[in-house]
């Protein structure tokens, strides 16, 4: 079975310096029909989920630190069992 890359658009916040932005972000999953590596969940937490659906996810992949990419993160971890992965020059934001 091919893997696949899907996308998820959340819509949030992004806030930084003392400013606070609206903002929609990509969440991408890749994988297949029985395992999915989720990067950057961001948001909405519901939605990520529902594209997942009842596959293993293998991780979830930050591609930076800052609030509007990571912001789902520990959630989508602690129900799936997956590791985080963020590289640790990025745990400051």
């Amino acid at each position: 079975m091919s893997p696949r890359v899907e996308n998820i658009v959340t819509s949030g916040t992004f806030s930084l310096d003392g400013g606070t932005w609206e903002v929609d972000n990509n969440v991408y999953l890749i994988g297949n029909d029985f395992e999915v590596l989720v990067i950057d969940p961001a948001h909405d937490q519901p939605a990520i989920l529902d594209a997942i659906g009842g596959r293993k996810v293998s991780g979830v992949i930050c591609t930076h630190g800052h609030d509007d990419h990571i912001g789902q993160a520990v959630v989508i971890s602690e129900m799936t069992g997956a590791p985080i992965w963020l590289h640790p020059d990025e745990r400051l934001l």
